[in-house]
């Protein structure tokens, strides 16, 4: 089997410009529609929304590796980093990892891409492991790099990369070719466009022996970044992994062929999706603080850990409503308690009702 880096032309893909100028010019509408949303939000707010939109990311993108890891740690990682916490705790190596390659990110996106800044990232996310031989360097081994899943009858592959031998000089291309393309470079590719090579092209490459699909995902978010002037804190991640199969069947669907509008079109429309994803939670804090403003002084307690545990649910809110039952498990009350808590709730605008009876169920007035 052929695979594209294995074509004639290699690394010269292809494209059509004109099926991605409505996702370009979208892109930054959106953009500006974020940054001015943004600013309508207090500074100890905007520090709170940061943290919870890159700890998110960081979430997010481990996940899509099949990594699960501790919300409570990473956000704790992400506070120590910011200068927003101040104690020592604690943070398991993989939490910490993800969380410095995102602050890194975050920090330094303006800068040109060079190969220790993958290499630090690499060893950030391969924190704590111990089954990777070679860790902030490329891969040495001589065994064909290949992806793989478990098949009815024999492993299937579904992409087989460069050979090590080949590392250097392809990521030397690769970050000529990154460092060229950038705002001002020579010669310049739109936000999008960039962004969604620089994916393919490094995940093809595949240079790491684990951890390229989280760096190849921060590169693409570094590019964006760098045409917006300012980190994009978009939810690239986040909304990839709540359609994960999609993404690889995008991957594998453009790995044969150096023609790669398919790909392109895709990760567009996830970037724009990305963007519209992050514009519904900064609006959504925004109206989190409003609320909390007009209630402030009149919750009691029980009913406060309930509207902070609605909140913790995000845009999507509480999967099926709040019930009955739900905010008794919660507070553990009683169920008159429970009811008559609940109807002040609704009395002062902060739930809305739906249903009745055992049906009845109770969602943020937001």
């Amino acid at each position: 089997m052929t695979w594209n880096w294995q074509r004639p032309g290699w690394p010269k893909f292809t494209y059509d410009s004109n099926a991605l100028a409505e996702p370009e010019r979208q892109f930054l509408l959106r953009a500006g529609e974020l940054i001015g949303a943004f600013r309508h939000i207090g500074a100890d707010d905007q520090d709170a929304l940061r943290i919870e939109l890159i700890g998110d990311e960081a979430l997010k993108t481990s996940a899509i590796e099949g990594e699960i890891l501790n919300r409570d740690s990473v956000q704790w990682s992400l506070r120590q980093q910011f200068g927003l916490a101040f104690d020592r705790r604690r943070v398991p190596p993989a939490e910490r990892g993800i969380a410095e390659m995102m602050v890194d990110l975050y920090r330094n996106f303006a800068a040109p891409l060079t190969h220790d800044t993958m290499f630090a990232w690499h060893k950030m996310i391969m924190a704590g492991e111990r089954q990777i031989d070679v860790i902030g360097a490329y891969r040495t081994h001589v065994e064909a790099m290949q992806v793989v899943s478990e098949g009815e009858d024999e492993p299937e592959v579904h992409f087989e990369a460069p050979p090590s031998a080949c590392m250097p000089a392809e990521m030397d291309a690769f970050v000529a070719w990154f460092n060229d393309t950038q705002p001002g470079g020579a010669p310049p590719l739109p936000a999008v466009t960039r962004a969604g090579i620089a994916h393919l092209y490094f995940v093809c490459i595949h240079p790491f022996e684990d951890g390229n699909g989280r760096i190849a995902r921060a590169l693409a978010e570094k590019a964006l970044a760098q045409h917006l002037g300012q980190p994009s804190l978009i939810a690239l991640a986040y909304t990839i992994e709540r359609a994960r199969i999609a993404y690889y069947d995008a991957l594998e669907r453009n790995n044969r062929e150096l023609e790669i509008t398919d790909w392109l079109a895709y990760f567009a429309k996830t970037v724009n999706d990305a963007q519209v994803n992050t514009i519904k939670r900064v609006n959504f804090h925004i109206a989190k603080a409003r609320l909390y403003d007009r209630l402030r002084g009149r919750l009691n307690e029980r009913q406060d850990k309930v509207i902070a545990r609605l909140f913790r649910s995000g845009v999507d809110g509480f999967a099926g409503g709040l019930s009955a039952q739900n905010y008794i498990s919660i507070t553990q009350s009683s169920r008159a308690t429970a009811t008559r808590d609940l109807q002040e709730l609704v009395a002062m605008g902060a739930l809305t009702r739906t249903g009745e009876l055992r049906h009845t169920r109770y969602h943020l007035n937001v």
